[in-house]
């Protein structure tokens, strides 16, 4: 029986890996794409609003580290985890607006066909588009991963069974 949970768990880990290094590379990629242009096929370093997402993306390192510290050392959840993950609620709303963005760009190319657009548009617009997706499926199970493997936010049981007067 304990051979059986013992297996189960490592599949749980395998499962949080995969999902840990692919979040790395996807969020890795995504910034490098952040400074891309589509309509130009060209980078820009220079526009304020391309580093947007490589700021906003900090939080999400944070909170992969976070959750991986946590699982290695087999800690339970805490407020300050609890904080960092509300946090990445507001980061998730962030990625389906980039990629909502992503999307109307992809679908503008009727607009501006008297215009040249480069022929790599379509290409890397969608795979900008599956890595977008991709992030926010990945992000959201490593929630559900969280809930796994950490535990729920259960701080009123501690606190009940905390007396720090004794």
């Amino acid at each position: 029986m304990n051979v059986l949970k013992d297996i189960q768990a490592q599949k749980r880990l395998s499962i949080w890996k995969f999902c840990y290094y692919t979040s790395l590379l996807l969020l890795t990629v995504l910034i490098v794409f952040s400074f891309y242009g589509l309509y130009s096929n060209r980078f820009y370093f220079m526009k304020i609003d391309n580093y947007i997402f490589p700021l906003v993306s900090i939080l999400h390192f944070v909170f992969l580290y976070v959750m991986n510290f946590k699982i290695r050392e087999g800690e339970y959840p805490d407020p300050i985890m609890r904080n960092i993950e509300y946090g990445m609620y507001a980061v998730l709303l962030i990625y389906i607006f980039k990629g909502l963005d992503t999307l109307y760009i992809l679908m503008s190319i009727e607009q501006y066909q008297s215009y040249l657009i480069p022929e790599t548009f379509m290409p890397l617009g969608l795979l900008i588009l599956t890595l977008q997706l991709l992030l926010v499926v990945f992000t959201i199970f490593s929630f559900y991963q969280r809930k796994k493997l950490i535990g729920p936010y259960e701080f009123e049981q501690i606190d009940q069974n905390m007396n720090s007067w004794q």
